[in-house]
């Protein structure tokens, strides 16, 4: 029988699937992705005709303290990244992650740096 968090993790792998047949990021409006481990969150500008990584963000260097603000920063530092890139609209991809939390604070956080999506 299956854990509890095995089945989390699998449910949140087949809704992120299900969100990447629907988006994908070009060279113009690159997609803006977001990961979120349990004590980190990283957030990366991807050109998928490409394949490639054209910016990214976390908050390893950060120090400060509780993970919505650390995440709200790394939405900003994310937009900071795009804008020197002369990106102004991404496309969001939340990587299978409900709405909220952390995730919508790096939203907030990139929208606040002058990213639209």
């Amino acid at each position: 029988m299956l854990s509890w968090n095995f089945k989390k993790i699998a449910n949140r792998k087949i809704r992120h699937r299900r969100i990447r047949g629907k988006i994908h990021g070009t060279a113009e409006k690159p997609r803006l992705f977001v990961f979120r481990s349990h004590k980190h969150i990283y957030a990366q500008l991807i050109d998928d005709d490409k394949g490639v990584v054209v910016a990214s963000a976390s908050d390893l260097g950060l120090s400060l303290k509780g993970k919505i603000k650390s995440a709200e920063a790394v939405g900003k530092t994310i937009a900071e990244k795009a804008q020197s890139i002369d990106k102004k609209e991404v496309i969001f991809d939340r990587g299978g992650y409900k709405y909220h939390g952390r995730i919508k604070a790096v939203a907030e956080g990139a929208r606040s740096g002058g990213l639209k999506f």
